[in-house]
């Protein structure tokens, strides 16, 4: 996420990241609830997302449709107001892309914003949805 987050904003914070939140909130819900809420990897998402939509669909009582696989190209006011900012690619698609690995050669001034939120990330992942 920070490549390509860097190449939006220069100099990003670690709470401009998301990871610290992410895991605030995941903390707050298993408080709260008593229970593991679901956590879903992207990477899984991309190579089955027949799959982990199933599974994410069954851990919070929805009904799983076909029609969550495909949808129609271009922005949705439901985007919000960044998506013309983050979703360009995205809006350009009518389905889940193939997962591709890319090499991420993170910049040195950043390691350490890297290295706390792939701690966050991590304490995510081992509860993910598989």
């Amino acid at each position: 996420v920070i490549t390509s987050y860097v190449k939006k904003r220069e100099n990003p914070a670690l709470e401009d990241l998301g990871f610290v939140q992410q895991a605030e909130i995941f903390d707050f819900v298993s408080a709260r609830t008593n229970s593991v809420p679901p956590v879903i990897d992207a990477k899984d998402v991309l190579r089955n997302p027949e799959r982990m939509l199933r599974l994410l669909c069954h851990a919070v009582g929805v009904e799983f449709s076909d029609s969550m696989l495909s949808w129609p190209p271009g922005l949705r006011p439901s985007d919000g107001v960044w998506a013309r900012h983050w979703y360009g690619e995205v809006a350009q698609t009518t389905s889940f892309q193939p997962y591709r690995p890319r090499e991420v050669k993170v910049p040195r001034r950043l390691r350490e914003i890297h290295d706390r939120c792939r701690e966050c990330y991590q304490k995510l992942f081992e509860h993910r949805l598989v």
